[in-house]
């Protein structure tokens, strides 16, 4: 994988395995996938049957978010042959970019890189067909495959596999799955985004704090940097007007690309006010387009204001379980919507002119409240007899940082802790391919970001982290969050 030139290749640690540091082959025998009869019959044998075929999908979707990437990647080998794997998509708040492989590739891959390869190839994807070939990805040509979709109005979600460089081209049939796949994941992650669970909102929220702050001190250092290197590149004082002209246009393209990685983090963790709020009046017409209610809206006043996305899902969520109750009651005829900004402060509220009867649990529906409370937010409601209804949703702008894990063992995924699992106890890689069905190479690779994200440098120094944490059979015990 990369450049072929790693110093680490062909490690054998202490037990004499192989540890296959640059990430190795997968499941599937990555760089060999290709057209010809051969690798078409490979295909098919895991992805010919639809049986078989939702069995995997379905495994992917029942992989929790903090994992997706890993596991896609499982699945995906026997169909696309690839040695990384990445994505790009607005629909999560969560982490809008992911990516699995060899650390010193996936490191290398940023968000505004897989803009760019998106923009570039759309003229392709966009009919809903997969594009492959060679693009600039992680500081060099690589033999690539991106797929794309959308859920609903939501932003599109990218996916990148990156491939051998001497790898056949994959087959029209494989590629045609892969974008069937990868459509239900995106509407999957969509789902789990709009609706999310009190857990994955707070989670969302933290990180998206905590990738704000990075991105605005990333962007404002270095921005202060580039500045001061045009001054003096500029100066009158200099002879060397080609060389002074060269650096200046180099360093106006670093400044441009910092505020295009400023704008993307945006616009994958914000909604503008005026949108989200848009957004909510199209999901409630339908909900009335068959009854004698009236449906007055109020948009938020500060219309170019940025609101974070979760706390716009988490106010429309709230808005539609207040509408749908509120419809429920005898004699109302209208309904009357409206956001508002009070400091860092969303308040969403909804009124009617119904018997003022509403429960005060009446948003406990569908884990409405959970959600609010679980954003740092509040609701009340409002009844008087005779008069109607208020509900009103308090959701705050930001949440306090969140504390950091503290577990050496919170940053390996679910395989990983199971293959640590297995080397604690004293299991070769032969026998951990056997015991966890997969393949030899497959462990390797696993052991290799074992080793990376634990800062060991020996099989036994990691097991010996292990059983002080608690290994082996006890790996549910620290599945990073």
């Amino acid at each position: 994988m990369g450049d072929g030139t790693g110093a680490d290749k062909g490690v054998r640690d202490e037990t004499g395995e192989d540890v296959d540091v640059d990430g190795g082959d997968l499941d599937s025998g990555n760089g060999d996938g290709g057209n010809g009869d051969g690798a078409d019959e490979r295909w098919r044998q895991h992805w010919g049957r639809p049986e078989e075929a939702l069995a995997r999908a379905v495994e992917v979707l029942r992989t929790p978010r903090p994992h997706l990437m890993d596991r896609l990647s499982e699945v995906v080998a026997t169909l696309v042959p690839h040695v990384a794997i990445a994505q790009l998509s607005g629909i999560c708040t969560y982490s809008p970019t992911l990516a699995y492989g060899p650390p010193e590739l996936t490191a290398a891959v940023s968000g505004l890189e897989l803009a760019k390869l998106a923009e570039t190839t759309t003229p392709a994807t966009a009919d809903g067909r997969a594009w492959q070939g060679e693009a600039q990805l992680a500081g060099r040509a690589r033999s690539v495959v991106v797929v794309t979709a959308s859920a609903s109005d939501a932003t599109t979600a990218v996916l990148v596999l990156v491939r051998d460089g001497g790898a056949d081209p994959v087959a029209a049939g494989a590629l045609a799955v892969l974008q069937q796949l990868w459509d239900l994941v995106t509407t999957h992650s969509h789902h789990r985004a709009t609706d999310a669970g009190p857990t994955h909102a707070v989670a969302s929220r933290a990180s998206a704090n905590a990738r704000a702050r990075a991105i605005a001190e990333f962007t404002g250092s270095h921005g202060a940097a580039l500045t001061a290197i045009l001054a003096p590149l500029r100066s009158a004082a200099l002879d060397d007007a080609t060389a002074r002209r060269a650096a200046t246009e180099l360093a106006v393209t670093a400044l441009l690309d910092l505020r295009r990685g400023a704008d993307l983090d945006r616009a994958l963790s914000e909604e503008p006010a005026d949108a989200a709020f848009a957004r909510l009046d199209q999901q409630l017409r339908p909900l009335l387009r068959h009854t004698r209610v009236r449906l007055d809206v109020a948009p938020p006043a500060e219309a170019d204001r940025s609101v974070p996305a979760d706390t716009a899902h988490a106010a429309r969520d709230a808005v539609r379980a207040a509408v749908l109750v509120m419809l429920e009651q005898d004699a109302v005829t209208r309904l009357h919507v409206s956001w508002r900004f009070t400091g860092d402060t969303l308040r969403a509220a909804v009124r009617d002119d119904g018997p003022g009867l509403l429960a005060a649990d009446a948003l406990a529906v569908h884990r409405t409240a959970d959600r609010i409370a679980a954003l740092g937010g509040r609701c009340a409601i409002e009844a008087v007899p005779g008069w109607g209804t208020t509900v009103s949703v308090d959701l705050p702008l930001g949440l306090p940082e969140q504390p950091l894990a503290t577990d050496p063992l919170d940053g390996l995924q679910p395989r990983e802790l199971e293959v640590l699992d297995q080397l604690a106890q004293g299991r070769r890689n032969r026998d951990i391919a056997a015991a966890l069905h997969i393949s030899e190479s497959t462990v390797k690779f696993h052991v290799a970001n074992i080793l990376a994200k634990l800062g060991v440098s020996s099989r036994g120094e990691a097991a010996a982290l292990a059983h002080r944490a608690g290994m082996p059979g006890t790996p549910a015990l620290h599945v990073a969050s």
